[in-house]
């Protein structure tokens, strides 16, 4: 069974790989669909409308919400505030991935839960500047992971449990060195490694010096 920082290093890479259909981005995609939408006349097919872009408006004009397609073929629908401002978006990105999201006025992302492969879903919560500081989810292979970052987005406790699972509890010190291991095997057998700044290290059955 892999270690649980082998574990974060290979979510941290797959989670960069698929951070595609960025709230700014869709954003932006949006303004470009609702002004094409203007220019698109929905039609009545069977009592249902048709059409391939859809935007609301509040009394004063304001695009409050569209909903369309963009280049890419992602489908979604972005909700403004009373300013035009985009603060929340629904939408699948062209390989299925549903992804949900809350953002600040300023476009940055607060809260996001996307569902990757159809069964891997992660729900991560940030801070202005766009620095994650709490995530969860659960990985295609059955395991899942919980993490808690410092103010510079650092990982510093990972608690998961593998596909069979058996958990464990990682603590990291700020050079993102693990300082304390704790785990329980399959085999429901326990373990504990602490290391000291001094490089001294204790284990849990055994004693190491």
């Amino acid at each position: 069974m892999d270690s649980l920082e082998t574990r974060l290093e290979r979510l941290e890479r797959r989670c960069r790989r698929m951070q595609g259909l960025t709230f700014t981005a869709l954003a932006l995609a949006g303004l470009g669909l609702g002004a094409a939408a203007l220019r698109t006349s929905p039609e009545a097919v069977g009592g249902e409308l048709v059409a391939s872009r859809l935007v609301l408006q509040d009394a004063r004009g304001q695009q409050r919400a569209l909903l369309g397609l963009d280049d890419a073929g992602s489908a979604g629908l972005v909700l403004n505030d009373g300013e035009g401002r985009p603060r929340a978006l629904l939408g699948v990105a062209e390989d299925g991935s549903p992804r949900l999201r809350f953002a600040t006025a300023e476009g940055e992302s607060l809260a996001e839960l996307t569902v990757y492969s159809d069964e891997a879903p992660r729900l991560t919560l940030s801070k202005r500047g766009g620095v994650d500081l709490f995530a969860v989810g659960l990985q295609v292979d059955g395991s899942s992971r919980l993490e808690l970052a410092d103010a510079d987005g650092r990982p510093r406790a990972i608690l998961g449990a593998d596909e069979n699972g058996a958990p464990g509890l990682l603590l990291v010190d700020r050079r993102g060195q693990p300082r304390v291991e704790l785990r329980v095997s399959p085999a429901d057998d326990a373990s504990l490694r602490v290391e000291g700044r001094d490089g001294e290290v204790f284990r849990a059955p055994a004693v190491i010096q």
